[in-house]
């Protein structure tokens, strides 16, 4: 009996978060003998479990025989943002049950995407459920150690710099290591109205009033929802000056809030002037895009303390939880 075709030039497409298109080119003897595809997908860390298969070991999936290219979707939980190998067989099933196999394709390498829209959406909506009741606010707060500032009024003209957002929260946000800006608070006390005394990023805060940040010239977005194995929910969202370079990187990847009509950070018009609010129950981490003088605000020390671990720097979202994960990819 003649072997089976190997599979060769393999070609990755149309790929997203959590699904892929495979095809390959393979010889025409023999083809119209194959009933199945074996598809092995490993992690990129574990590429090198492939040299130890023989080819008849069972692989990950088995899969009918159908036009190519192939989807693969829902047979894993793909995650987002990662790199996996994949490599094929052509197998052809005998009357007993058993396959006859191919030898193995050679490796590929592909990187899954970040969630789309459509995927932020589902997370969005998630978070708008747990937002709670809104509070009003005045200042946008960003807190530093001294060094900090003292290095920007020195090297900066007295001006924050944008910088890329770590890698905390959702592994497959798109702003991840992607989008640079500055970053702010604007959670209060319930009782006081001001923001918290306390600070998990230095015993120095800068307070800058929102409409300097927030109006009608600033596009509002959704970036991510996520919690680090504690009761607290995080929210990101980003402020980008309209037309600016964050607004269009926000404008293909993000889906857009309204200023006076969402459930997490409003800016609304009374006969005083711009009125704002945020969510009680999940805390906001505010995005800017664009540089952002001091001079706009004030650079005062805290009274309260410092609690390092309440920072959520490259934070790890925690994947088991029902409240804020979609069922996609982690």
């Amino acid at each position: 009996m003649e072997e089976l075709p190997v599979p060769h030039n393999i070609k990755i497409s149309n790929i997203t978060c959590d699904s892929f298109k495979i095809s390959w080119d393979m010889d025409s003897k023999s083809k119209d003998r194959i009933t199945h595809y074996f598809i092995d997908l490993n992690k990129k860390e574990n590429k090198n479990s492939n040299k130890f298969k023989h080819k008849d070991v069972p692989t990950k999936l088995v899969a009918k025989a159908v036009p190519l290219p192939m989807t693969v979707r829902g047979h894993w939980f793909l995650s987002p943002r990662t790199e996996y190998t994949v490599a094929v067989q052509t197998a052809s099933k005998q009357v007993d049950g058993d396959y006859v196999v191919s030898e193995w394709s050679e490796i590929i390498e592909f990187c899954t995407a970040d969630y789309s829209k459509v995927h932020l959406t589902q997370l969005m909506e998630k978070a708008e459920a747990i937002a709670g009741r809104m509070l009003k606010f005045s200042v946008f707060y960003r807190n530093q150690h001294k060094e900090y500032f003292d290095y920007t009024r020195e090297h900066y003209g007295n001006v924050m710099q944008p910088s890329p957002k770590d890698n905390s929260g959702s592994h497959g946000s798109p702003i991840s290591a992607k989008l640079e800006g500055v970053f702010f608070s604007c959670n209060t006390e319930f009782n006081t109205g001001k923001p918290p005394q306390d600070s998990p990023y230095g015993r120095y805060r800068v307070e800058i009033p929102a409409e300097k940040l927030f109006n009608p010239n600033t596009n509002l977005y959704f970036g991510d929802f996520y919690c680090m194995y504690t009761a607290y929910h995080y929210v990101i969202l980003v402020l980008a000056p309209m037309g600016s370079p964050g607004d269009e990187f926000c404008k293909q990847r993000l889906p857009q809030l309204s200023l006076h009509d969402n459930k997490f950070l409003t800016c609304t018009q009374d006969e005083n002037g711009l009125v704002f609010h945020h969510a009680q129950d999940v805390i906001l981490e505010v995005i800017y895009t664009d540089p952002v003088d001091l001079s706009m605000g004030t650079v005062a020390e805290i009274i309260g303390h410092q609690l390092m671990s309440l920072s959520t720097a490259n934070a790890k979202k925690d994947p088991s939880c029902k409240t804020c994960n979609i069922s996609v990819g982690r």
